[in-house]
């Protein structure tokens, strides 16, 4: 009876952490895509300045971070990594999400989360051509799997109403955006593995914190370091359309709340699970920006688009079986 309970609780606890993750960047999703295409006020501007969006997400996630850590790590002190081992991973942080938003002006939102959605193949090739590592076949025909069906959505001929509402159209700059966005994130994960390394007490509050500290530092540099800098008229901009502020700060506050969820389930269900609710929820992401902001996709598109998440699926699948094998191995005989 009482492993029932616990199950139940668990299962209850899954459903409430995919509903968080879901429910927090699925909106997020949609308030991006808003802030990329909506013509705001009488005048019918655009917001044109999105890479002010990461400086309003680190300013908010860094506020958050440390109220958690003042909430639930008693201060946050104790063998966790100072705040300045962060300033090198801060300035990829910084530079790679501000050229994947950046994206949204030249390439529809389904086109950035499927280009984004690649990580596998800069991976795998800094893995191979680097460090001389060898996958296996299935590991290849994941990543066949993903690079065919991002360069054959690429390729294809976006509708005309999607092109409508893009600011600056143009596909070869969108992705090559995009591209540049995951290898500055691979640069960001093995910088903050190295930081774990070196302090294993880290929690994932002073990640978050010393992250968002530096990229909050950077982000003031560059947009206010000078006159007539980008975030000067960021913020004018915002004072004259008051609803583009408000879906600025709701999209902040999405992310903030997303990572809490991504946190939590990492530390009760592992990161596969957490892998596997996150590549879902890109997948309906690319259906309500679909059916909901007016971004029709052909039946060849959609035909990518399930040929991206087939092979996503598929290295979910594999991630598994091989944590099924050493959890077979850690069993005593």
């Amino acid at each position: 009876m009482e492993a029932h309970a616990s199950g139940l609780r668990r299962v209850c606890v899954l459903a409430f952490c995919v509903a968080g993750i879901w429910s927090a960047y699925i909106y997020q999703g949609v308030l991006q895509e808003t802030l990329s295409t909506k013509r705001f006020g009488p005048d019918g501007k655009r917001f044109e300045h999105l890479s002010f969006l990461n400086l309003a997400q680190n300013v908010v996630c860094l506020i958050w971070s440390y109220i958690m850590i003042k909430l639930w790590s008693n201060g946050g002190g104790g063998g966790g990594a100072p705040w300045w081992t962060f300033w090198s991973a801060g300035i990829t942080n910084t530079i790679g999400p501000a050229m994947g938003i950046e994206a949204l002006k030249y390439i529809s939102y389904p086109a950035q989360v499927l280009a984004k959605s690649s990580k596998m193949i800069p991976v795998m090739l800094m893995g191979t051509l680097v460090y001389g590592i060898r996958y296996t076949f299935p590991e290849y025909v994941c990543t066949f799997l993903v690079a065919g069906g991002v360069s054959t959505f690429a390729l294809l001929k976006t509708s005309s109403k999607t092109i409508s509402k893009l600011a600056h159209p143009n596909a070869p700059l969108g992705y090559g955006l995009c591209f540049l966005n995951l290898a500055f994130d691979g640069f960001t994960n093995a910088t903050q593995d190295s930081i774990n390394s070196r302090y294993p007490r880290t929690s994932a509050w002073d990640i978050m914190l010393g992250m968002n500290l530096w990229g909050t530092i950077y982000n003031l540099i560059y947009m206010f370091g000078w006159p007539h800098a980008i975030g000067f008229e960021a913020v004018q901009f915002c004072k004259q359309h008051p609803e583009a502020a408000w879906d600025i700060f709701l999209y902040c506050l999405c992310g903030a709340v997303g990572q809490n969820f991504i946190f939590l389930t990492i530390s009760r269900f592992g990161s596969l699970a957490n892998t596997t609710i996150t590549t879902t929820r890109k997948f309906v992401s690319i259906v309500v920006s679909s059916v909901l902001s007016g971004n029709p996709l052909s039946t060849k598109q959609w035909g990518c688009v399930f040929m991206v998440f087939s092979g996503l699926s598929y290295q979910i699948y594999l991630k598994w079986r091989k944590l099924q094998r050493l959890q077979k191995k850690r069993k005593p005989m």
